[in-house]
């Protein structure tokens, strides 16, 4: 009797502790605020257990290194580092139990189940996010080296697009002013910028597209006309004159003038005064004066020193902000030393895409630009449906188990169904415990693992009927019976776990959702239908002392 009552207690442990991993509990967690910008604490009620992708929607995404715009010398080591860049940025974003894994050696695997706005989280995850900043063209060398880059492109014969009366609209649209002082009347002012408009838009095929903006190296091209003026930037002859230590940035504002739009395109010194790799704290809010919405971010002490003294030596030039290759904004002027904490203003764009801005900033940049190779979005619905089907095939399957057991093996076959219920307990509990995500796949493992389960009590079933039929006692029989059972229950579980494990080990995602909840459940199962099923007959021996037959 004290063996019965110490496996009784060993039963009665495990059944609370799974109800324990399966009771829904409320969690504090930091997440953003998204009206001030602010991380603050609020209360979650988590459910232990999670379900996947297939089973509550979202989205799956595949990405690899995009070599498209420049080869990437060990695109194997950029996936690597891209990986940790993408789960902080992911992590940050707010998404419950994402999945970011490489695969192979080139490929990333981004999961975020129950994501609503897969747009906003491509954004994040393939946005590079290096940021410079860079001094614009203070000595107009760009501008200066356009009569010649115009002379080249004539002689490869390029023709000049028509640009009948820009000479003549350009000071009404933009108000032109190149130089750091200011004329001393409208006369004047108007005269320099005629002169300036003459010089630019004399015949020429890129001069012609370009009209000088307010600021030192700005210049607005039409937006039907930004592809011809990329095309023409592009072509060596013209990269090949473009003044040493000069680079030409777009913007990313659309400006409009007089029923045209127009887009900047800023020429800016090629070394920045510092970069994001300094970057320590990036904050998203609204600027309280101007209600705009703005990033304050700050810089480490190092990152603190260079800015300092580099702006310093640039008090009054124009500091274009520069995130991914593009200008943010209109460059603003540095009026004094700037140390550790700056602020990059986002203009009349809404605070969530601040907030995204500092986020991917904290996180930090990637290595090389990432590209979506494979992509799929699976609905709520469609999850819904997906749990109601596994839910449906898995009653039938265990409905069809039931009858079965009950009708050949009778009053052992109750015990062994008796202790089903425990096994589908345990192996959730177990899932829950090391925070496995359930998957659609995961439904048809715990499915096997039921026939597993009571594939062991036919094995032990079988035994003692052949030890019955050999005339031994009922207590003997039934202690033989599992004894001898054993062996076989062991060699066939330790396969299917070693090929689980193997299917987990070179799987992905759905695979490995299965190859979990089959471990998981086989593991169930050895305890259920040997410890739990033996502690069911010990009982029933207890009960019955004077059994002659056994209902097997």
């Amino acid at each position: 009797m004290a063996k019965l009552r110490s496996r009784l207690f060993i039963i009665g442990g495990l059944v609370l502790l799974s109800v324990w991993a399966l009771i829904p509990a409320d969690t504090t967690q930091r997440v953003r605020d998204a009206t001030t910008g602010r991380m603050k604490d609020t209360t979650i009620r988590r459910v232990p257990l999670n379900l996947g992708l297939d089973l509550q929607g979202g989205i799956h995404l595949a990405l690899e290194v995009d070599q498209s715009k420049g080869p990437v010398p060990d695109p194997a080591e950029a996936i690597h580092r891209a990986e940790r860049v993408v789960r902080t940025r992911i992590d940050e974003f707010g998404t419950t139990e994402p999945v970011v894994q490489v695969v192979g050696n080139d490929r990333l695997i981004v999961e975020l189940a129950g994501e609503k706005d897969p747009a906003r989280a491509k954004g994040i995850i393939q946005r590079t996010a290096f940021l410079e900043f860079r001094i614009t063209d203070m000595k107009n060398l760009f501008r200066d080296a356009l009569p010649e880059i115009d002379k080249t492109l004539r002689r490869a014969g390029v023709k000049t697009p028509g640009q009948a009366g820009a000479a003549a609209n350009v000071t009404q649209l933009f108000g032109a002013d190149t130089g750091k002082g200011k004329a001393k009347n409208k006369s004047e002012k108007t005269k320099a910028a005629a002169k300036d408009t003459t010089e630019l838009n004399a015949p020429g095929p890129l001069a012609s597209l370009l009209y000088q903006g307010q600021l030192p190296g700005e210049f607005l091209v039409p937006e039907e006309q930004v592809p011809v003026a990329e095309s023409l930037l592009a072509r060596p002859e013209v990269q090949r004159l473009i003044p040493r230590g000069i680079e030409l940035k777009w913007g990313t504002e659309v400006a409009s003038r007089a029923a045209r739009t127009y887009r900047a395109l800023y020429a800016v010194e090629d070394r920045p005064i510092i970069t994001g790799e300094e970057l320590e704290k990036a904050q998203a809010q609204r600027d309280p004066m101007t209600n705009q919405s703005v990033v304050n971010f700050t810089l480490s002490r190092r990152g603190g020193r260079i800015f300092e003294r580099e702006t310093g030596r640039h008090v009054q030039d124009y500091m274009a902000i520069i995130l991914d290759g593009r200008v943010q904004g209109q460059p603003p002027v540095i009026k004094s030393q700037i140390g550790q904490h700056g602020q990059i203003e986002l203009g009349a764009k809404p605070l969530q895409d601040a907030q995204d801005l500092a986020l991917v900033l904290r996180a930090g940049a990637l290595p090389a630009p990432l590209t979506i190779v494979e992509e799929r979005t699976i609905g709520p619905s469609l999850g819904k449906d997906s749990i109601n089907d596994g839910i449906r095939a898995g009653v039938v399957g265990v409905a069809l188990v039931i009858v079965i057991m009950v009708g050949y093996y009778r009053l052992s076959g109750v015990l062994a169904v008796s202790a089903l219920g425990l096994y589908v307990l345990f192996t959730l509990a177990g899932l829950a415990w090391f925070g496995f995500t359930l998957t659609l796949p995961g439904l048809a493992g715990l499915v096997l693992s039921v026939g597993i389960a009571v594939d062991a009590n036919v094995l032990i079933f079988e035994r003692i009927r052949e030890e019955l039929q050999h005339g031994k006692l009922v207590r003997t029989a039934v202690d033989e019976g599992f004894k001898h059972a054993m062996s076989a229950i062991i060699d066939s579980n330790v396969s299917t776990v070693l090929t689980a494990f193997i299917l987990y080990l070179v799987g992905t995602g759905p695979v490995q959702g299965f190859a979990i909840t089959l471990i998981i459940g086989i593991t169930a199962s050895m305890v259920t239908a040997v410890y739990v099923v033996r502690t069911f007959y010990m009982i029933w021996l207890a009960r019955r002392p004077d059994m002659v037959t056994l209902s097997v």
